[in-house]
Order: structure tokens, then C-alpha cells, then sequence
């Protein structure tokens, strides 16, 4: 699926079940707050936290669609062509960092 349909998908939902955009402010409280449960999930399951018992049904990529969720309905109202600013950010980190990271002795 190209991100420029499910721009379209999202928005189609959002016409059909969501009755309207939540405003920019809320979508952007939202999209912290599913972060930071990828956060938790990361922390636990990868990092030094203990994982609670009802963490261990957490659904990463249930959590990373939640974010892309919201990442998408931030574009739709505020009007970006969410693809083409990536690649537009892929060509600019592509040129910039080329050699960056090849370089870099913490990486070997």
C-alpha cells in the first residue's frame, strides 16, 4: 500500500465512522499518548523494565498502526502529501548521510 493510499483509507474512515478530524492540538495529545504506549512496550519488553503481567499482550504493531494512525490524520488536515515529504526526507538524509554512519567506529 503506498502511504498516499492510506492517507486516502484514513481519510475515507474518518468520513464514514469518525464524523470529523479531531482538531490538530488533540491529534497531536494523541499521538504522544500512543508513543508513549510503544514506549512502554519497547521498555519492557526489549529494555531493563520489568514486563507487568498485563503488558505481555500488548500488540507492538498494533500500537506502531495506532501512531501511523494519527500520523496520518495529522497530514490529511493540515494538507501534506505525507509520500512526498518522506521522500523528500530519504533524498535529504540519503545525500547527507551517506558516509555518516559508515564512518562511525560506534557502529562496528
Amino acid at each position: 500500500m503506498s502511504i498516499q493510499t492510506a492517507q486516502q483509507q484514513v481519510d475515507n474512515w474518518i468520513k464514514n465512522h469518525g464524523v470529523r478530524y479531531f482538531n490538530e492540538l488533540t491529534n497531536m495529545a494523541q499521538l504522544t499518548e500512543e508513543v508513549g504506549e510503544v514506549a512502554r512496550i519497547i521498555a519492557r519488553r526489549y529494555g531493563e523494565q520489568s514486563e507487568k503481567e498485563s503488558d505481555k499482550t500488548k500488540d507492538l504493531g498494533e500500537e506502531l498502526a495506532d501512531v501511523l494512525f494519527v500520523v496520518l490524520c495529522l497530514a490529511n488536515q493540515t494538507g501534506i502529501d505525507l509520500e512526498e515529504a518522506f521522500e523528500k526526507k530519504l533524498a535529504i538524509k540519503t545525500k547527507r548521510d551517506h558516509n555518516r554512519h559508515h564512518n562511525n567506529k560506534k557502529l562496528k
